[in-house]
């Protein structure tokens, strides 16, 4: 197949990566990585062992054209670069798969591509890029692929097939927006309390609406989140009210789920989510896809979620501080 990945950091990198190697037609459309991605290729350093790869090289989406498959790995702070760079990339029969996180971002393609081409993929993976067109693949790999608003037909499996065969687990998911929901069980805690860290304990944990300041020493990997008592009580909080809110929305998800999430995660070591990654680099934070639409599903249907409320304030307050940083303000 004819494959084009828009957004190559370390998730489309990854996975793009691998159906290379599997003999697809691939197509990076890259910006600052093009110099190093051209002369070098893509190096993916994994457990499972370290492999390289050329791709075509693309600066724009007209030098690669209409593609069978678009993967497409874009920050969602990005999405309103999707009517730039995907028109060129997409005819009548191609199959457009958004591996981005949270909520929105499905809704946002259907303005333009139409209902039938679009699918979603949730990647349950461990890995960061860590240069220009190097990725550490740290642990898992599971993508869980569903139909936008669809039950999964040939299509579907079709893609599966096409990720399973580069040796990716791929599974199908009967509802994608109950997928969706299982992955934000994870999401919200482990990158929320990541970057609001030891600052945003007492503002979750308090009764009152008064917000520390956040101090950039209090950002937390997965592992000391896991590492203390208190930590884990509020993740599993926090994944529970997710899970209620879910469920208040009629995806019936089971309250396990949480464990089942925190024993998993307990092989990642000190891993550090991509939000938490984005803001020591001082690259805008994807809140609105991961947090704040979340929290407006759940209010809206009347799931109680005091802890998800009180994160998002505290992830708004340091996004504001942020900015003001930015500009000198």
């Amino acid at each position: 197949m004819k494959i084009a990945v828009v957004g190559c950091g370390a998730v489309g990198s990854f996975y793009g990566a691998k159906l290379c190697r599997a003999g697809h037609d691939v197509h990076f459309l890259l910006r600052s990585d093009y110099d190093a991605v051209q002369r070098n290729g893509v190096w993916i350093r994994s457990a499972d062992g370290d492999f390289t790869v050329r791709p075509n090289c693309a600066k724009s989406p007209t030098e690669i054209g209409p593609s069978d498959v678009v993967l497409i790995g874009l920050k969602t702070t990005a999405n309103e670069q999707f009517p730039q760079l995907l028109p060129p990339l997409i005819g009548s029969a191609t199959a457009v798969v958004t591996l981005q996180n949270g909520l929105g971002n499905v809704e946002a393609l259907a303005t333009l591509v139409p209902t039938a081409q679009i699918f979603g993929g949730l990647c349950f993976v461990c890995l960061n890029r860590i240069a220009p067109g190097v990725i550490h693949h740290i642990d898992h790999g599971t993508i869980v692929l569903g139909h936008h608003q669809r039950r999964p037909g040939a299509r579907t499996q079709a893609l599966a097939a096409m990720f399973q065969g580069a040796g990716i687990h791929c599974k199908v998911a009967e509802n994608l927006s109950r997928a969706h929901w299982e992955k934000l069980v994870w999401n919200i805690p482990f990158n929320g309390l990541g970057v609001g860290g030891v600052a945003g304990y007492e503002a979750l944990t308090s009764e009152t609406e008064s917000f520390a300041p956040h101090e950039s020493g209090g950002c937390l990997t997965t592992e000391q989140l896991l590492g203390s008592a208190r930590w884990e009580n509020l993740v599993r909080e926090l994944m529970l009210e997710v899970i209620r809110s879910a469920n208040a929305l009629g995806f019936n998800l089971s309250e396990d789920l949480a464990e089942k999430q925190i024993e998993r995660t307990r092989t990642m070591g000190a891993y550090k989510t991509s939000t938490l990654i984005d803001f020591e680099r001082g690259r805008p934070l994807e809140l609105e896809s991961l947090f704040f639409e979340p929290l407006r599903r759940a209010e809206a249907a009347r799931a109680t979620v005091p802890r998800l409320r009180r994160l998002c304030a505290v992830l708004a307050r340091l996004e504001a501080t942020l900015r003001r940083g930015k500009s000198g303000g």
